[in-house]
């Protein structure tokens, strides 16, 4: 393991020296060597080193510092200086080894027919370097010239073709670590959509709920204490739903790793003592406590199911429940005391549910709003300095009854409408997302109809 260490450390550190210095560094060896062989004992028939052949030899492999610059140019260069090299009669082996590096430095660099040329030249030369001396035949000349020239060049055509793949691989991995930059943006966009839908879904319900009940036990705190407290238990519990709800879903958001329930780590969020698990999303199962609850804030709800029930994919039941959600919690708030139906249709090849109601609540709230404003208005003449209703009593209503101007909160349903929201935007995209359809608009009888098509 240290070995290992040791050899990653001095690899990091030789890819930080710069080519400038290897080049410099395998120039500088290639002529000591090449002075050195040229000062030993030289084969009959060629001249040693003398100042104009070790001056030769420097202009021979000196200038491969310039090899990565220039490789093209180099070589012809070092070809050239060579060819006067061996013209003066001097051992051609000594200048050998600079010629072919530039060959291999054409070849691993440039254009094919460039190394092709250079190739033919340094063949050329190499045998011209032959013809000089009496060693070696002619056959046995042509062969090496044919035999080390296409090596070098084979091996130089391979290491270009190697770079190259380099250079389109770490192409591909930037991009595709820019792809996967992107799509980890988006998956983390779109779960943060997700959350912002249940968290609407969640909180408009179960606070829509909470609104009515409110209204009602406040308008009723006197008159109907027993009701009062129903309302007060009813908000209770709602309030208590919604936490549960609420909690389920910001201890998903917080589990990472070993804070999955089960799996024996630290936990982020716990429970109760008895609570081991965050709980299921909720889904088609949970229709009844759904229009359970809805009725106890005062809406009439009619639970239909037909058709053969079957089990469905986590993702659409709980979009079936989302959608029924919202839709009862549009009831709640815009049509509200309107009695509301909820059908379940599974057919052979799709779910279909249903959201309907009556619209009876939009029609009684301006008839009930016109009363009170006529009763508001009736009182606040008797009252004396008792107080004046509000504009068509909408708002609340002034008992003026010993000039005491105390104010009694408006009945459930009767306050003003809120602004538009994107309930109906977000139900269609929960059908979008599961291949289904939402159709929405008003009934030919009246009321409001939303309905769900899914496939299953």
């Amino acid at each position: 393991m240290r070995s290992a260490t040791a050899w990653t450390r001095l690899r990091h550190r030789a890819e930080r020296v710069p080519a400038w210095a290897y080049d410099s560094a395998i120039a500088l060896a290639i002529t000591a060597v090449s002075l050195l062989l040229g000062h030993d004992r030289v084969p009959t028939g060629w001249s040693g080193l003398d100042a104009t052949g070790v001056a030769l030899t420097c202009a021979v492999n000196l200038p491969l510092v310039a090899r990565r610059r220039i490789p093209f140019t180099l070589c012809l260069t070092v070809l050239a200086l060579w060819t006067v090299y061996v013209a003066l009669d001097y051992w051609p082996v000594v200048n050998t080894l600079g010629p072919l590096l530039a060959l291999y430095t054409v070849a691993s660099m440039r254009p094919l027919r460039e190394a092709a040329l250079c190739a033919l030249l340094l063949a050329a030369v190499w045998n011209f370097a032959g013809t000089t001396g009496v060693e070696s035949s002619w056959a046995t000349v042509l062969g090496q010239s044919v035999l080390y020239t296409s090596v070098i060049c084979g091996f130089g055509y391979l290491a270009r073709k190697s770079a190259q793949r380099n250079v389109e691989l770490a192409r591909l991995t930037g991009q595709l670590r820019r792809e996967r930059a992107g799509a980890e943006r988006r998956a983390v966009a779109e779960e943060r959509v997700r959350i912002a839908r249940e968290l609407h879904d969640v909180v408009a319900h179960h606070m829509s709920v909470i609104s009515v009940q409110a209204g009602l036990a406040g308008y009723v705190f006197d008159t109907d204490p027993q009701t009062a407290r129903g309302a007060l238990g009813t908000i209770a519990d709602t309030s208590t739903e919604a936490l549960g709800e609420l909690r389920r879903l910001l201890a998903v958001l917080r589990v990472e790793g070993g804070d999955r329930p089960g799996d024996g780590g630290p936990r982020l969020v716990r429970g109760t003592d008895d609570q081991t698990e965050f709980g299921p999303a909720p889904g088609l199962d949970q229709l009844p406590e759904l229009a359970e609850r809805v009725r106890g804030a005062g809406v009439p709800v009619r639970f239909t199911v037909t058709g053969e029930p079957r089990p469905l994919a986590p993702g659409a039941g709980q979009c079936a429940y989302r959608v029924v959600q919202e839709a009862l919690t549009n009831v709640l708030k815009h049509a509200y005391p309107a009695q509301a139906a909820v059908t379940v249709a599974y057919e052979p090849r799709q779910l279909t549910v249903t959201v309907t109601d009556d619209g009876r609540g939009s029609a009684e709230e301006g008839r009930r709003s016109a009363e009170e404003g006529r009763t508001g208005a009736d009182r606040g003449r008797t009252g004396g300095d008792g107080g004046r209703t509000g504009s068509g009593g909408r708002r609340g209503r002034t008992d003026g009854a010993g000039g005491a101007g105390r104010r009694v909160p408006a009945p459930p349903g009767t306050g003003a409408p809120p602004p538009g929201g994107h309930g109906l935007i977000g139900m269609r995209e929960r059908a979008r997302i599961y291949g289904g359809r939402l159709h929405a608009g008003p009934r030919a009888s009246g009321g409001f109809e939303v309905r769900l098509i899914l496939p299953a």
